[in-house]
């Protein structure tokens, strides 16, 4: 037991203990296995017979196996015996596990390169037919690991350290996300979490294995943060509204999106960065990442389920128009300084708004703009084929239509970066717009359709240039 206030020297004097102790047993590996050897090259003189086969009658281990499940079984027996009568050195074993294992890696690597570093110092004569092994292959069976049995020695500080490490990843995001907390962690508290994450895998980068396990228990942290910030999420009517500015619910959902994006992407930096981290540690960490973009996802879908639904509303309308007109321009409203029908100009006034109020706030852009992408592409869609159903058709409605096909490029623009990033819908919409003043042979030789134009799709719009007595087929089904 150290003297109060002589914690710290002890402590050296253990690690240098246990440095010298390694060193005593790798000395005593090479003893053994050049007694083994010796042995194996060595006859009786009389009846011809092997030293080591003489040896082998009693016990089918090797002389260097039997030793070294000896060894382990000491170290094994020592270790827990200190730690149960010090706790001290119980303290320090699993607080400074990794210490403990690096010298424990150290010592299986030289006793690797033993017989390696013989070749080179002894003739091949000596050494026989186990020159280029390492000192451990020659111990065969598949029930019995030499390291397995030696690092078994150090599992149960190996256990504490695991429950220690976990401890240390909770213990900030339980103090970030107090209980009836209705407020996500500050972006300052955030990346003390991520710290604190990049602190264990660092210490653990020592060894494979014990990366894995720290990876795991990594991911079980983004998994607790993900579940801390699912609680604070509203999911009721208020988080779904589209007609009054933002509420408190969707502000709050708002900024635990955020505070999501932040350690989504802290994280991401933090695995970039290891260093002969193992696949399966940081497979562990990028799986439990998933859960993180699911939540995100999971966050803002009452509200895009909303403005689809607003959307599809506002395009519905345009069968309340009057398209039947054969003067191009009838009054003001349809004045060239005003392009498009009101129901156009309530689309485009729309979805200008949910941007400004709803989807700007997100700093995740890239996730929003492809999470609203559907949304674009739908609103597209369904422009498109209403527009196909009206009926009747003026000329001057025609132009005012092809208006309103030209306006709707812009009313989608703020759903996405790029029009032309919707792909088939922004082909279909510029394709279907010069239909509009082609004749029905010319409609029907189109190359768009069928590839870009469904067909279904021209078929309505041939309807609707029919005569009235002809029904279009969903006037029929009703």
């Amino acid at each position: 037991m150290p003297l109060p206030g002589n914690t710290a020297a002890f402590r050296a004097t253990l690690w240098t203990n246990l440095e010298k102790l390694m060193n005593q047993i790798y000395s005593a590996c090479g003893q053994v296995q050049h007694l083994q050897k010796v042995l194996s090259k060595k006859r009786d003189p009389v009846t011809h017979i092997c030293f080591i086969e003489e040896l082998q009658k009693e016990s089918e281990a090797s002389i260097l196996q039997s030793f070294w499940e000896s060894a382990t079984g000491i170290l094994q027996r020592e270790f827990a015996f200190a730690a149960e009568n010090s706790t001290f050195i119980r303290q320090a074993f699993e607080g400074e596990y990794p210490k403990l294992l690096r010298l424990y890696n150290d010592l299986w690597k030289r006793l690797q390169q033993y017989s390696s570093n013989i070749v080179t110092t002894q003739s091949s004569d000596v050494i026989g037919d186990h020159k280029d092994k390492g000192m451990f292959e020659q111990i065969k069976g598949s029930d019995y690991s030499p390291e397995k049995a030696f690092k078994s020695s150090i599992k149960t500080f190996e256990n504490a350290y695991l429950s220690r490490s976990l401890s240390r990843l909770f213990d900030p995001i339980n103090l970030v996300f107090p209980t009836g907390g209705t407020t996500p962690p500050s972006q300052d508290e955030v990346n003390g979490i991520s710290k604190t994450i990049s602190s264990e895998l660092s210490v653990a980068s020592i060894d494979h294995g014990l990366s894995i396990v720290v990876a795991k228990n990594v991911a079980k942290t983004i998994q607790l943060f993900a579940a801390k910030s699912e609680q604070l999420l509203s999911t009721d009517g208020e988080a779904s509204q589209v007609i009054a500015p933002p509420s408190v619910g969707q502000q709050r959902n708002i900024a635990v999106v955020n505070s999501l994006y932040s350690f989504h992407q802290l994280i991401c930096r933090l695995v970039d960065g290891l260093v002969n981290c193992p696949e399966q540690a940081v497979a562990a960490i990028q799986s439990a990442l998933l859960d993180i973009v699911s939540l995100m996802g999971n966050a803002i879908k009452p509200l895009l389920d909303s403005v689809l639904d607003s959307i599809e509303a506002i395009i519905l309308t345009m069968h309340s128009e009057d398209f039947k007109s054969s003067v191009a321009v009838s009054n003001t409203r349809e004045s060239p300084e005003n392009p498009c029908s009101l129901y156009m100009k309530e689309l485009q006034g729309f979805v200008a708004r949910v941007q400004a109020e709803y989807l700007a706030p997100f700093q995740c852009t890239d996730f929003v703009v492809q999470t609203v992408h559907p949304i674009a592409c739908h609103a597209v869609e369904l422009f498109v084929r209403h527009a196909s159903l009206i009926r009747p058709l003026g000329d001057g409605g025609k132009m005012r239509l092809a208006g309103d096909f030209a306006q709707m490029e812009l009313a989608v623009t703020p759903l996405c970066k790029r029009v032309s990033d919707l792909g088939k819908p922004y082909k279909l919409l510029r394709s279907f717009r010069p239909l509009l003043f082609q004749t029905p042979e010319h409609i029907a030789s189109s190359p768009a359709l069928g590839d870009i134009i469904p067909h279904s799709t021209a078929l309505h719009f041939l309807f609707a240039r029919a005569p009235l007595e002809m029904k279009s087929p969903h006037e029929v089904s009703t």
